[in-house]
């Protein structure tokens, strides 16, 4: 199973504040021994929502609102991608996480969805365009 772990804004996320030398070092050997156990795929965090921007849809319309955007709480500041056998695998993982902010915050866990979850309606021929799909992705990462 895939999951999207979110790390949550905070005021001082949305404000810039980067992360001391000491608290990247700590990052950093967590995020070590997620590779090392074979769990992570991705991580990256996320400037300011004032650096971005939402695009609202409306049947056919698409009305673009820039950033900053006022509910701090459900913000995202950072994510990983990560492969675990469970959801209790992940949070374990979490639970092994230096605090990302230095205030109280929090992280979410959701799962990814996978081929096998949409049934009937993801046909033979959409499969294989999604599977062409992510190894054109995966050689460019190479």
């Amino acid at each position: 199973m895939r999951f999207m772990v979110m790390v949550k804004a905070t005021a001082d996320s949305e404000a810039g504040v980067m992360p001391t030398e000491a608290e990247f070092a700590e990052m950093g050997a967590f995020n070590e021994a997620l590779v090392k156990a074979g769990v992570m795929e991705a991580g990256e965090g996320l400037h300011p929502s004032s650096r971005g921007a939402r695009v609202a849809f409306s049947g056919r319309e698409r009305r673009v609102i820039d950033g900053p955007f006022t509910e701090t709480k459900e913000l995202v500041a950072g994510f990983w991608i990560w492969k675990c056998a469970s959801l209790q695998e992940a949070i374990e993982w979490v639970k092994k996480c230096p605090n990302p902010m230095r205030t109280d915050s929090e992280i979410e866990i959701r799962q990814i969805y996978s081929a096998e979850d949409f049934g009937d309606a993801l046909t033979p021929e959409l499969r294989e365009q999604e599977e062409r799909l992510r190894k054109e992705v995966q050689a460019r990462g190479a």
